[in-house]
């Protein structure tokens, strides 16, 4: 059993492990599917996370891939799991050094739609928040430039939440095809 234990711990991957040893506090989730590691850490204390993700000379996740959101406002286990958090943050990390990837995930409350932008730390995060911004309605802090990215300025909603309408609200009826939308 022991040596069961030993060699579970020796495959840990290490960005798991470092995660553990200096950011436990705001772990609230952990896995490993197909060959990313996938954590799942407090809003509060993500900047700081994705800050040390990126700057640990171990680590080095120096290449932002993505950021977008998940709704999961109709999946009930995901809700009761994370303190009924509406909304997924998710950044794709990629490390150079490592040739690995780790996803962190960020549950995000429909009552307080905000978290810190990372476009402090990765540059690349400018348009992948803005993008998230305009489908998803979740506002960054500290952006730049925040402001619709795919939809036009005068465009009501938020396309890809979970309660706006599949055949959308009569808004290619309006839309002007012959005019540019930007």
């Amino acid at each position: 059993m022991n040596e069961e234990k030993e060699v579970e711990e020796q495959s840990k991957p290490l960005v798991l492990e470092k995660l553990e040893a200096n950011h436990a506090d705001t772990l609230l989730a952990q896995d490993e599917s197909r060959g990313t590691v996938v954590v799942v850490v407090r809003k509060e204390q993500a900047y700081a996370v994705l800050e040390y993700l990126k700057t640990d000379p171990e680590l080095a996740y120096t290449y932002l891939v993505d950021v977008t959101a998940v709704d999961n406002s109709q999946m009930e286990s995901e809700l009761i799991q994370f303190d009924y958090a509406r909304f997924m943050v998710i950044y794709q990390l990629y490390s150079y050094q490592g040739q690995c990837r780790v996803r962190v995930k960020v549950p995000v409350h429909e009552n307080d739609l905000s978290i810190s932008s990372v476009t402090g730390l990765w540059r690349a995060a400018n348009w992948l928040e803005r993008e998230t911004y305009d489908m998803f309605g979740i506002h960054f802090e500290g952006h730049p430039d925040l402001r619709r990215i795919l939809m036009p300025d005068d465009f009501e909603g938020h396309p890809l939440r979970k309660d706006y309408p599949l055949q959308g609200r009569g808004e290619r009826e309006r839309f002007n095809f012959d005019k540019q939308n930007v």
